[in-house]
């Protein structure tokens, strides 16, 4: 039985996010703990972090980064997990943004360098040993991230594909009820 929920948030985002919040609102009519930590920047110090909330009885949700993150654990712990939008092979992408970073969700200042993208390449599962314990809930139109690069890689789960949208997957809300019966939320 689920007793845990870990809300997991993209690159550069807060456990304030949209997505994070409203499906917070909806697990208040769960008897389950819901958790969305404010993830370090640091790949390992974030993993670290979600792994020390882990229990036996917890599922995943993870969104862009957050997904990533999500599909490592579930994999690693053999957990269930959605993942929206999830970033696939973010150590590609983030090279460029190399550098000095700014976070204006949790108002943080931080250089991104090269160990953290070898952090990110040493997370990156494939291919899936546990596909079945994924969802992949993706929007054709996200504007950051290759829809078919998901569609692909998550090939072997069970996914949800909408046409159009963009990377926040536009109306969440009618997603809901799909990933509670997936992830065997009573």
């Amino acid at each position: 039985m689920v007793k845990r929920v870990i809300y997991i948030h993209g690159f550069n985002s807060s456990e304030k996010s949209y997505k994070a919040v409203r499906f917070g609102e909806y697990m208040a009519n769960y008897d389950v703990e819901y958790f969305v930590p404010r993830l370090n920047h640091e790949p390992l110090h974030a993993i670290i972090q979600l792994e020390q909330l882990l229990t036996s009885d917890t599922v995943l949700v993870g969104s862009s980064l957050g997904g990533f993150y999500a599909t490592y654990l579930s994999q690693k712990y053999q957990l269930r997990a959605v993942v929206i939008n999830p970033a696939v092979e973010p150590f590609l992408l983030l090279s460029s943004f190399l550098g000095p970073n700014y976070n204006p969700y949790q108002d943080t200042h931080y250089e991104l360098n090269k160990s953290h993208i070898s952090a990110l390449k040493s997370l990156f599962i494939t291919p899936l040993t546990y596909p079945s314990l994924l969802y992949l809930l993706q929007q054709t139109g996200d504007e950051v991230l290759g829809f078919e690069q998901a569609v692909n890689y998550y090939s072997q789960c069970k996914q949800h594909i909408e046409f159009g949208g963009d990377h926040s997957f536009q109306n969440i809300e009618s997603t809901f009820a799909n990933i509670v019966d997936f992830l065997k939320i009573t």
